[in-house]
């Protein structure tokens, strides 16, 4: 069976769509054979997306699994075989008017309807969808992400209160730097920052006094080693539409302070400390206890190795291989 993955040209910003299903792809049982179709050009205007549709019209498989982003080739896609994946719905949450109104209609309404299903990656994605579209729910897969293989555990070593390291992954809006400077504000630590500041969150930074780096663009390989020398990692996001973090944290054994609302809550398990992501008080008692209560901490990393396993790249790329079967066998056209 062939499943062509169609994929949006990749920005250098944007890439995690990408590489989340090349690990996908990696694991697939030998029955399929995964084929990788790159858009031609970047989706920006009209007759550029025309382009794009028509050309993905000509690389269709048995299965035709479009990857995220580019929703509307769809449309001109084979409905009875094509699987569309749905992210998240900021796009729809962060415009209005007649934007709003395009958006979705040409990557919401129409892409689900010219689909024979969609996945989702997380059940609030999933909450979402459907508050937006309608669709009949039986029609809707929630697959999640998977965690590549090279997040695996680091040397095992204790906490040292003097030189505390706290990796804050993420410093867009929603990623709530903000709330975590309020948080560690007098705490001996570097705060190690994954993103690109600008310059408010620079003097944030500088008004609480924070010691901290910053890295961005980083390899795979220099992501886990970011990982592997944190004592704690702070992803107290205010929305997601998975979190990746979460299970990058878990799968490396980093003690992981994450948000108590969904998906985040629903995708850690017991393995984090789950807190109020507007709460900085409570962030900060979620810090201390960390350091200072040794076998809560252990608990957590524990809990969060078993957790991961159902998003472990085998895991997750059987259940992309049953649901391309399901679709070739016309599973969802009955």
């Amino acid at each position: 069976m062939k499943v062509t993955f169609f994929q949006r040209k990749p920005h250098p910003q944007q890439i995690s769509i990408e590489e989340l299903f090349a690990t996908v792809r990696q694991y697939l049982p030998d029955d399929i054979e995964p084929v990788v179709h790159v858009a031609p050009e970047l989706s920006k205007g009209i007759l550029s997306r025309f382009r794009i549709a028509r050309a993905a019209r000509r690389s269709q498989g048995d299965v035709n699994h479009i990857t995220g982003d580019i929703h509307f080739i769809a449309m001109l896609l084979d409905r009875r075989r094509t699987i569309l994946t749905v992210h998240d719905c900021v796009p729809l949450t962060r415009s209005s008017g007649l934007r709003r109104s395009v958006l979705k209609y040409f990557w919401f309404i129409l892409p689900a309807r010219y689909s024979a299903c969609v996945t989702v990656i997380s059940e609030k994605t999933r909450r979402e969808l459907l508050e937006h579209v309608t669709i009949d729910p039986d029609r809707i897969v929630v697959i999640p992400n998977c965690v590549a293989p090279e997040f695996q555990p680091g040397p095992d070593r204790p906490i040292d209160p003097a030189c505390l390291r706290i990796l804050q992954i993420g410093t867009a809006d929603h990623k709530n730097l903000d709330t975590v400077c309020e948080a560690i504000s007098g705490i001996p630590c570097t705060l190690d920052i994954i993103g690109t500041l600008s310059e408010r969150q620079t003097a944030l930074l500088a008004h609480h006094e924070i010691r901290y780096e910053t890295s961005s663009g980083l390899s795979r390989e220099a992501l886990v080693a970011h990982y592997h020398a944190a004592d704690i990692v702070t992803f107290v996001s205010k929305y997601e539409g998975f979190g990746m973090p979460v299970i990058e944290a878990q799968a490396t054994a980093t003690p992981l302070i994450t948000s108590d609302i969904s998906p985040m809550n629903e995708i850690a398990g017991a393995g984090a400390c789950r807190v109020n992501p507007l709460d900085a008080a409570a962030i900060r008692t979620a810090v201390t206890r960390m350091v200072q209560d040794a076998p809560y901490r252990t608990r957590i990393i524990a809990d969060g190795l078993k957790n991961i396993e159902q998003f472990r790249p085998v895991a997750i790329a059987g259940e992309y291989a049953e649901l391309y079967r399901r679709v070739c066998s016309g599973g969802f056209n009955r």
